[in-house]
């Protein structure tokens, strides 16, 4: 007999509802998280923002935002750069006090 479960399945993105939270979250994931991981958290925050419109503030067809985010495309900066800028978090570099 096959067990059923009542829980849902865990998306990120229904918990990405703040500028903060999506700003600690990729953070943590830059400096400490592999390219994969990367890839992972930049998709949870597009759905979290609204893929549509952020593919719009790329200025790029939705298609290619999707295309961005597969696990077979390598993160160019450039398109990281756009993806931080559309979502009004622009990258930036501090030095690590040791």
């Amino acid at each position: 007999m096959k067990e059923t479960s009542n829980f849902r399945e865990y998306d990120a993105a229904e918990f990405l509802d703040s500028d903060e939270l999506i700003a600690t979250y990729l953070k943590e994931v830059f400096s400490e998280g592999t390219e994969s991981e990367i890839k992972i958290a930049l998709s949870n925050v597009a759905r979290a923002k609204n893929m549509t419109d952020l593919a719009n503030k790329m200025g790029i067809k939705r298609e290619d935002l999707f295309k961005f985010l597969s696990e077979d495309e390598n993160l160019e900066t450039t398109n990281v750069q756009k993806f931080l800028h559309a979502i009004g978090m622009p990258l930036n570099v501090f030095p690590v006090i040791l």
